[in-house]
């Protein structure tokens, strides 16, 4: 794909689409203050061209003479911004036609139409940002989570940069000293020069794979699904969590006959729960076919919680959904905690949770139990991989590592150098 140029002048409406108190449209290139004196004055009669960085300035937009809009103009200068060109951003008022207006008087007086994304690759080609930081912006625009927030701060901060670096380092120094022992063969490499730099740099490719389920967990959201027998109380926990009434409830067995999706947060983390028919043998054929469903969700759910009714005897039929789900990635749940209970959770050699949709009893000890099931044990990790493609080629940076521990010097240099190509 060819990249579009450099050296001409970009715009685009910066804020969401739709209506809000304030649109604003942004400027870059090297004739962003020429274009932007031939639209926009000031109420001062300093000109565009000559205001410094760092300004805000209130003024009119005009079209031919005829007042366009009021707005704010900021004024930003190369290197020091955020594509290292000259920027300016336009802050009007946020109606869509005002904006669309705007954006099309920038065109007229000489801008172009920026590509999609056109300013932060300008940004990453300008040197302003490397790939990782250039990605961690994406990836906050799109955050839906406070966990998924903090990562991509953390990735725009250099924080995962200075990690890869690291490692870097380590594989430079001993393909360095590889190539040295190229040139003088009777000294060899010292095990201190070659294996403990390479071990180190595994060993911190490791803590970050480490955090890859968690973080792409954090970034797209994980799947829950709500099974057991009907009036195991699943619709009245989905509208526990969820803080409101989003699934009927009803005494009558067999009311979910399909799933239903909510989306929630439960410590921090983007959820979608599902609430799926109750799971018994049944001639409806309708409710059946949500039996079916039901199983399917569960298998393929990031984690099952299986709700069982503790004022109801348990059966042979949940002992068998217990063998059947995946217990590394189900949940047991004991509902109704408000009410007599006629089972004890010790029969059950899986840890049970005992939780009241009604009361709210249970509940805190179980969203504790939904992060820790799907973040393991790196909740507090304060960097995590969130990209598949960071974690793919992590883990072929380590491949080639451990390749070049377990070979001759000579063919080590290769893989040191695919390592160093896959970081």
């Amino acid at each position: 794909m060819a990249l579009p140029p450099l050296n001409d002048t970009i715009a685009a409406i910066a804020t969401a689409p739709g209506v809000g108190a304030v649109g604003i449209i942004r400027l870059s290139g090297r004739d962003a203050y020429s274009i932007a004196e031939k639209l926009f004055e000031p109420r001062q009669e300093k000109a565009v061209r000559e205001l410094p960085a760092g300004r805000v300035v209130y003024g009119q937009i005009f079209d031919n003479g005829h007042t366009v809009d009021e707005a704010l103009l900021l004024t930003f200068r190369a290197p020091h911004s955020y594509t290292a060109q000259d920027v300016l951003e336009l802050q009007t008022h946020g109606g869509p036609a005002v904006l669309r207006e705007v954006l099309e008087l920038c065109v007229k007086h000489g801008a172009r139409l920026a590509r999609p994304g056109e300013f932060t690759l300008r940004a990453y080609l300008n040197g302003r940002l490397d790939l990782v930081q250039a990605e961690s912006v994406l990836q906050l625009v799109n955050a839906q989570s406070e966990s998924a927030r903090r990562n991509a701060t953390l990735g725009l901060s250099k924080a995962l940069t200075e990690q890869l670096n690291l490692i870097q380092s380590d594989i430079t120094k001993v393909y360095g000293n590889i190539q040295a022992m190229f040139d003088y063969p009777d000294e060899g490499v010292p095990d201190a020069e070659f294996s403990e730099p390479l071990q180190r740099a595994i060993e911190r490719i490791d803590e970050l794979l480490a955090t890859a389920k968690a973080g792409q967990i954090a970034q797209k959201g994980a799947k829950l699904a709500l099974i057991g027998k009907p009036n195991a109380g699943k619709s009245s926990l989905l509208n526990a969590l969820l803080g409101y009434q989003r699934s009927i409830v009803s005494e009558i067995p067999g009311t979910t006959r399909d799933y239903l999706e909510a989306p929630l947060s439960i410590e921090g983390i983007p959820i979608t729960a599902i609430d799926t028919a109750g799971l018994r043998t049944t001639q409806d054929v309708i409710e059946s076919a949500g039996v079916k469903v039901a199983r399917d969700i569960a298998a393929n759910a990031d984690l099952t919680l299986y709700l069982i009714d503790s004022h109801e005897t348990l059966d042979a039929h949940d002992v068998e959904m217990l063998g059947f789900l995946d217990i590394e990635r189900t949940l047991v749940v004991s509902s109704k905690s408000d009410l007599e209970h006629v089972w004890s959770p010790n029969v059950l050699s899986q840890k049970v949770y005992s939780v009241s949709a009604v009361t709210g009893e249970g509940l805190p000890k179980l969203k504790a139990a939904i992060k820790e099931k799907l973040l393991g044990d790196v909740g507090s990790s304060q960097l995590w991989i969130t990209s598949e493609r960071h974690a793919e080629a992590l883990q072929k940076t380590k491949d080639f590592l451990l390749q070049a521990m377990n070979t001759s010097d000579d063919l080590a240099a290769l893989d040191l150098e695919q390592a160093l190509r896959a970081l």
